[in-house]
């Protein structure tokens, strides 16, 4: 409403008063609930600490009890008990805030960032791969620009941009471990060994070397950039459709690697994986012969080195995760078609 003179404007503060009491009353049990809310947290945790002691002390009991054949089916159930427990204990914890890792305690100190509402893990998780990518289209970009254009300051600003990209994805997925994710180790140093490939990058003189492996390395990044959108679509509706059905985990990542959301249509992604670690022991090969030329600086062996490592690293444990998802996968049929079964005898039983 339009105020014509201090009456009004008088009237108005009076109402606007008001609801500040109600505002300031409701302010007072939100910071009541906090800290009550903060003295569960550390009950919960202490319980659950408890429990995870006693749990250990039994365990240690009945690998005592396992010569005994009188008490195999007694020890087999409470075995039982206890990996239902478990996994009660740790769906507890995912309402509860972690403490930060090694790494996140350097970078940020002992700033809390466990995220306690599913709903905000969700959307965290869906910034971080949004964040993926919308640099991986900037860094396709950028590649574009490079193999058109031959100039250093524009080569400069696309490897600190890489630089930039794999430090803060180190942050952002140490984030996820806290919060849940299952993301394997060898991925996360992975991105560790990309931010310390593309420092060396940055510091590469522009030496004839640079110049003979310049082309290829952006044929690379052109290439990865490729991949990563392709994970991102897949992913989408993947995880869209495993989310309705229950399947999996709200904080599945894409990866550079393989995950397990990738069985849904494995002969699509694989191929793609593979030909980017052939790609990446390419890039190895071609330079460690530079490494012998007489300009070649300690970046080139440095370089060979790290490229090698991710082409090793991503395959041995690309190829190691596959026969064990394959085997889970024959579990997990063989379960659905005996549960089915025994389904069919309840009904006609009934």
């Amino acid at each position: 409403m339009e105020l014509t003179d201090v009456d009004s404007c008088i009237k108005d503060w009076d109402d606007l008063f008001a609801e500040y009491k109600n505002l300031e009353t409701l302010n007072k049990q939100y910071v009541a609930k906090l800290e009550e809310v903060g003295e569960l947290q550390g009950k919960c945790m202490k319980e659950i600490s408890h429990q995870r002691y006693r749990i250990g002390v039994m365990k240690n009991t009945l690998k005592k009890l396992d010569d005994d054949p009188s008490n195999k089916a007694a020890v087999e159930q409470l075995e039982k008990n206890i990996m239902i427990r478990k996994a009660q204990l740790y769906d507890m914890e995912e309402s509860l805030p972690k403490s930060n890792s090694l790494y996140l305690k350097i970078i940020l100190g002992n700033v809390n960032v466990s995220i306690l509402n599913k709903e905000n893990k969700y959307k965290y998780k869906e910034e971080y791969e949004k964040f993926k990518l919308v640099l991986s289209v900037i860094g396709f970009v950028f590649s574009v620009f490079n193999l058109l254009v031959n100039a250093r300051a524009l080569e400069l600003a696309f490897i600190f941009l890489l630089v930039w990209y794999y430090c803060t994805l180190t942050i952002r997925e140490s984030i996820l471990k806290v919060n849940g994710s299952r993301i394997k180790g060898w991925w996360r140093i992975h991105h560790f060994i990309s931010t310390v490939a593309a420092g060396v990058l940055l510091i590469w003189p522009n030496t004839s070397t640079w110049f003979q492996f310049r082309t290829q390395f952006m044929w690379f990044n052109l290439y990865i950039s490729v991949v990563q959108y392709l994970q991102f679509r897949y992913q989408q509706g993947v995880l869209y459709r495993l989310r309705t059905l229950g399947e999996r985990h709200n904080m599945d990542i894409t990866i550079e690697g393989f995950h397990s959301w990738m069985w849904k249509g494995l002969s699509f992604l694989l191929p793609f994986l593979y030909i980017g670690y052939a790609f990446q022991f390419y890039n190895a090969y071609v330079l460690f012969f530079l490494s012998y030329q007489e300009d070649a600086t300690w970046q080139v062996p440095m370089l060979s080195a790290l490229f090698f490592m991710l082409f090793m690293g991503n395959l041995v444990t690309t190829s190691m995760v596959i026969p064990q998802k394959l085997q889970e996968r024959s579990k997990l049929r063989y379960r659905f078609k005996r549960n089915g079964n025994n389904h069919r005898e309840e009904e006609k039983s009934d």
